[in-house]
């Protein structure tokens, strides 16, 4: 029987996978998602020694189900090769008291590698597989890593057309230079006057506007998302939970069957999400632990079960977690009210007309999965330290938060269940917070501090920010929020 996937806001909207890939948000304004769950057999006596392909074939293959073995193992063959630096793709790694799972290995060095780089092959297998002959427009708003990431994706890939909108104050140095020199003549690369949730807000509006969707139409173009509120992005996440699982039961660190937390750097929820769903086809996890920076409106929300976005939007040092508006969210919310759409839709029209909705009569056991808790600046900086003074390892501020997070909870709750800290990037994506966090050296450039930061680390500078200082910037255009339509309008020649 094929997976249903609905979308949260409308019950009656309902698609298989390949097509809510293709179409990435619902027009209702909804996100898709599955409403059961697979039967995936998770035989650890044999997934402890599969290859990270291997585990992604058996989870792809489960929740894609319209998609046939040929087209996964294509998919999956162009997506986990030499574009990561090890065979691994994504290793756990032994510190003192907890274990990392590096998702940062992957072309752009950030955790959207692992899923931007087979999303443009599902979308792409889709369209054949549905005769599509309109060209896909990829509109993505980014924090600062999947536009990048699904840039690199996406370039020169036939049939698309990729166009991103970043905040221009609210990404490292090296992450805008990471967009804005990319190349290939799909790519498009706007910066906005205003914050990320800005930018969601109005890509949100884009899609679910009707006129605009039949300007695109008449033009032969439609939209579709790279980023996790597409179902093709968020299904690829779940299978490093499962993998890094495996990898603790290999190296003898547990036991099949013993639960596993997991510490998760969190802005757009849908990192954690995908580990909530690893949970619910069976991998034993016994803690979701959502971890926030400043910006701590899930932290909130996990503990008095309202969700307020009217709150000071702050900028921080790990700006991809810059969210007050958490778009995955949506997805567990349907979940908590037993999928109902109709409850949701009403909760996020709460939000949008008054910034805030309280969450009633919900499921309290599935909630209780999660433990939330935020890190400020301070502790984030102190927890690079620490980290690099007992393992001789150096966090990303991101990383950091989650790792800081997991050492209140643990100290707070007393559980010693083993720990998996996801870390989503590399540190040298924010040289100036790692090399500062740890030696205490202030006024750095963002190069000068990727010197530093390899003469610290003794590992090799990626080959994604090497040289990114002497590339050229292609893209330079800078709009006002309430400019973006207009200047998707302009890049597509409507």
């Amino acid at each position: 029987m094929t997976l249903v996937y609905q979308s949260t806001r409308d019950a009656n909207n309902t698609t298989t996978a390949s097509r809510a890939i293709l179409q990435g948000l619902a027009t209702d304004g909804g996100l898709f998602t599955p409403i059961s769950y697979p039967q995936v057999e998770l035989d650890f006596a044999k997934l402890k020694d599969a290859s990270y392909q291997e585990v992604a074939k058996l989870i792809l293959s489960a929740f894609l189900d319209d998609f046939t073995d040929q087209e996964l193992d294509d998919c999956i063959a162009h997506a986990y090769d030499n574009k990561f630096d090890t065979p691994n793709i994504a290793p756990l790694i032994k510190l003192d008291g907890q274990y990392n799972l590096e998702l940062f290995h992957g072309s752009t060095i950030a955790f959207k590698d692992m899923a931007l780089s087979i999303l443009p092959h599902l979308l792409t297998t889709a369209a054949k597989k549905h005769g599509l002959e309109n060209k896909i427009v990829i509109l993505t708003a980014t924090s600062g890593d999947t536009g990048k990431a699904a840039m690199a994706g996406f370039a020169d890939v036939p049939g698309t057309e990729i166009i991103v909108f970043y905040p221009k104050d609210g990404v490292s140095k090296v992450q805008e230079l990471q967009m804005t020199t990319q190349t290939g003549d799909n790519t498009h690369v706007v910066a906005i006057e205003g914050n990320f949730d800005d930018a969601q807000t109005n890509v949100k509006q884009m899609f679910n506007n009707a006129v605009l969707r039949k300007k695109l139409a008449e033009h032969k173009l439609q939209f579709s998302s790279a980023n996790s509120m597409n179902i093709g992005r968020l299904v690829p996440q779940i299978v490093y939970y499962v993998y890094a699982y495996a990898q603790l039961i290999k190296t003898d660190q547990i036991r099949a069957g013993e639960a596993v937390n997991f510490s998760v750097p969190t802005g757009n929820f849908g990192n954690i999400l995908a580990a909530y769903y690893a949970k619910q086809i069976g991998l034993p996890v016994g803690k979701l632990i959502c971890a926030s920076n400043e910006n701590n409106v899930l932290t909130d929300f996990f503990k008095t079960h309202i969700y307020d976005k009217k709150r000071c939007f702050k900028v921080t040092s790990s700006p991809s977690m810059d969210i007050l508006v958490s778009s995955n969210l949506e997805r567990l919310i349907f979940h908590l009210l037993g999928n109902n759409a109709e409850k949701t839709a009403e909760l996020m029209t709460n939000l949008k007309k008054h910034g805030q909705y309280e969450l009633t009569n919900f499921d309290s056991e599935m909630l209780a999965l999660f433990a939330a808790e935020y890190a400020t600046e301070v502790e984030t900086a102190a927890e690079i330290k620490r980290v690099y003074e007992t393992s001789n390892y150096i966090e990303d501020p991101h990383t950091a938060v989650a790792s800081a997070v997991y050492q209140k909870y643990r100290t707070k709750t007393g559980d010693d269940t083993k720990t998996v800290v996801v870390s989503t990037a590399s540190p040298y994506k924010f040289p100036v917070v790692a090399v500062e966090a740890v030696t205490g050296q202030t006024g750095l450039s963002d190069f000068e501090a990727l010197a530093q930061l390899h003469d610290l680390t003794g590992v090799s500078i990626p080959a994604a920010v090497d040289g990114i200082e002497t590339a050229e910037v292609h893209h330079k255009m800078i709009v006002a929020a309430d400019q973006m339509q207009a200047a998707v309008e302009k890049d597509l020649g409507l």
